[in-house]
Order: C-alpha cells, then structure tokens, then sequence
C-alpha cells in the first residue's frame, strides 16, 4: 500500500505511547508503529519516577496498556538506541522516528562539597525506591538529619519517603529490599531548601496537604517567612498553598519523632565534611536580604545526607543535534533541526526531551499530538515517501530478536510482580535487577506483527 509506513517510537513513557496512539488514529495513512525502549518495562517515569505511595496516579497505566495491546503498536523492549540500534539502522528501516526520551540527567548545584560521600540527587534516590534496574546497591539511612534542595513535587516525595515509615510503604509496590531498608533508616530531620519565598514554590497542594497526614511527624514553617507577601497578583492555587503553609506555621510541635521543616529563601552555598570525607553539615545563605562581599546571612544546618531536585535535563544521543544550554534536541514543533535551523528530514522528538521537563502525565498528550500532526503533514506532503521494505521485520530486529523483550515479554514480567506482591499481601512487588527482568522477559522470545 502505498499509504503504508513504519514509525518508531524511542521511549515508552507517557510521551511515547500518546504519540504511538495518536499515529494509529490517524486516518490518511496506515501507520505501524514499533515503540522502542531500552529497558524491558514499559510506562517511563509513572513506573520509575511516581512515588510509590501514589498509587492513583499510578492507575494511568491502566490506560496506557491499552495503547500497547492496539494491534498496530509493538512495544520493543531491552533496546538501546546507540548501543543496539542506531542511526543508519533507523533511516533504511522505518519512514520516521519520534524520540521520546525523556530528561534522565539531574541539574547540579555546583558548589563546594557536593561530590562529599552522603550527597547526591534526588533522581538516584527516586530511581532506588522506585526499583530501577540502574539503581545500584542501597542508600546508606544511618543519617539523623538530611537536606532536600528544591522546591517542586519530586522534593517533597523525597522528603515525604525519607520520615514515612516502612509499614506505611508495606501496601505500596515499593521492592522488598528497599521497604526493609527504610525500615530501618534513622532519618529524624529533613530540611527543604527552596531558593525563593513560599509563594514561588512549585509545589502542587495535594502534595503539601499529604504532609498533614503523615504519622509521628511534624511539618514546621517558620511564621516570618510568610510575613510581607503581596497577594494581589497571586493565582488560586499559589493562594491555596500559602493557607497551606500557614496552617503547618500555626501548628505547635506536638514532639513527634521525625520532622520536616521548611527554609524559605534559602540556598546552600556549600557542604561540608568530615575526615572521612562523609557529609557533616551544610552552609545555607538567606537570599531575601542584601548583602554586601562577606556580611551575606548564613547558617549551619547539620546534615549526612543532601539530596539536590534542582531540575533535569535531556541526555545527549548519537548521531543527533542537542542543545546543551537547555537539555533538549533543538525542533520547532516537534520537528528535529539541525543548528543552522534546518530540518533532520524524518526525526522528531516529544516529551520532556523536547520541551524541557515541565508539566503533569497529562501534557505529554497535547506535546504528542503537536509533534504527531508534523509527521502526519509530512506524510501528506510526500516527505516521509522513502524506500522502507514493509514484507518483514525491520533488518535491526533480525539481528538482534533474540534479546528483544516484547509485549509478551513484559506481560511476564508483570504477571511475576503481582505473584511475589501476592505472596506477601501486597498488589505487586517490583522487580529491580537487570538479570531477573531480562531472563523472565526473555522468557517469550519476540513475534512479529
């Protein structure tokens, strides 16, 4: 059929199954899509990245299954881009691709001590309690008191993870060696550092009012940094949070065991360690005051654990432009350009490795569509018309079939999650090492479609 084509999809997140979806709704053209990730799991960030005591938002997966099993879409699993797929294999065997890759690397505070034994990002904390096969032994929890920089969502669900206690975690799909481990953590004292005042905070209210619900903790917001604040200009939901954090400002301490204290306006300047070159302490500097060279507003907060959420960025990929400054492959409207502004004829990109990472699951679907409607009018035009043989499989999946975990694959893998989180009284238990996910994916060798 003349139109008949082949896209791949790079990433198997949000990003990549709503753009999957929307190139198999399309209409002018039959579209096959092979949805490509490197690890053998589906979903991205809501099975890596989403709390696991957030279950609801958790549930999108349920939807999202549905755009894996659309006879038209074939999820490719245990495949990386640049290791075992590359860009020539790309140009002779599909019409065009969509990267959908995401942001995986964390933005660095740069300053003095950060590379301190006990400091690191948020990200690798996340990627541990979520059960990244990445993740790579435990996180030491011997620390009493710890330090979150950021002000966004991903800080609070460290900061959330590190005082909850292990049997609140018990239901959850958190791995078993992860929950035994903070069963045990000695955490007592969690800092947020947020750069700017509480009315520039990006976090969202539900995740503040589960604060309010934690047990045996105490959330405390010191009154004066809520002094002063114009309101006039304010959106709902900024006005929202701030009742917010004047509720936890009004709260007495009721002596619970484990606290989260909020630091408005403050910024670490530096992190300091011992002899053993472990985190001891870290410098803060107030940044709502004027200050000349050496009369800046600082404070010691004692710490052996610093976790930096200061935002992500893209990672760079073989063979493709990228735009260092901002993290993401330069494109208008989801179409990949060169740096003199040129198109890469039949590259595009969506998701966070496009716009940079902002927004909710949700946004991924609107980004998706912008991009998918690019290669759709390229479709029209005839741009995307190459000599792509469409009688079998791609020659890439030939040689390497025997390694590729495909739906079926996954279908395994989750089948075995739930058996282990059942055996325990739980939904699921994740599975976090490369080995036992790849031999039981591997365990359904790939199909055609």
């Amino acid at each position: 059929m003349d139109n008949q084509f082949r896209i791949a999809v790079i990433g198997s997140g949000p990003a990549g199954l709503y753009a999957a979806e929307e190139l198999v709704r399309a209409t002018d053209a039959d579209i096959h899509v092979d949805l490509i990730d490197r690890l053998p799991t589906p979903y991205g960030l809501v099975r890596y990245g989403v709390a696991p005591d957030h279950p609801r938002i958790k549930s999108v997966t349920k939807s999202l299954q549905k755009i894996l099993e659309h006879p038209r879409i074939r999820f490719l699993g245990n495949v990386e881009y640049g290791r075992d797929l590359t860009r020539t294999d790309l140009d002779a065997d599909y019409h065009g691709v969509i990267f959908a890759t995401g942001a995986s690397l964390d933005r660095r505070l740069n300053i003095p001590g950060e590379d301190l034994q006990g400091s690191t990002s948020a990200t690798k904390f996340v990627a541990w309690y979520s059960g990244h096969p990445d993740s790579t032994g435990d996180f030491s929890l011997d620390a009493t008191s710890a330090v979150v920089v950021g002000a966004g969502n991903v800080a609070l669900d460290v900061a959330r993870i590190l005082v909850k206690a292990g049997d609140a975690l018990r239901s959850t799909d958190i791995p078993g060696a992860v929950l035994d481990h903070l069963g045990v953590s000695r955490v007592e004292h969690v800092h947020i550092l947020c750069r700017r005042g509480p009315q520039f905070a990006k976090f969202t209210t539900k995740e503040l009012r589960e604060l309010r619900a934690l047990d045996d903790v105490d959330v405390i917001v010191d009154p004066s940094a809520l002094d002063g604040i114009d309101e006039t200009d304010l959106d709902k939901p900024t006005l929202t949070n701030l009742r917010v954090f004047r509720e936890f400002a009004d709260n007495r301490r009721t002596g619970a065991r484990r606290t989260i204290e909020f630091h408005f306006s403050s910024k670490p300047v530096e992190i300091l360690g011992d002899a053993g070159n472990t985190v001891r302490a870290v410098t803060v500097e107030r940044t709502d005051t004027p200050a000349t060279a050496g009369t800046a507003q600082t404070q010691e907060l004692s710490a052996q654990l610093v976790l930096r959420s200061v935002g992500y960025r893209g990672r760079a990929l073989p063979d493709l432009p990228f735009e260092a400054e901002r993290g993401i492959i330069p494109n208008i409207d989801g179409r990949i350009i060169n740096a003199d502004g040129g198109d890469v004829s039949g590259y595009y990109v969506s998701g966070w490795c496009k716009r940079g990472p902002s927004g909710v699951i949700g946004t991924n679907r609107i980004d998706s569509a912008q991009t998918v409607e690019a290669v759709l009018d390229d479709i029209r035009s005839g741009k995307l018309s190459g000599d792509v043989d469409l009688t079998g499989d791609p020659a890439w999946l030939a040689r390497h079939g025997h390694t590729v975990i495909d739906y079926g694959g996954w279908l395994y893998i989750d089948a075995e999650e739930l058996d282990r989180g059942s055996a325990q009284g739980r939904e699921r238990t994740k599975i976090s090492d490369w080995e036992t996910l790849r031999r039981i994916g591997l365990a359904r060798a790939v199909t055609s479609v």
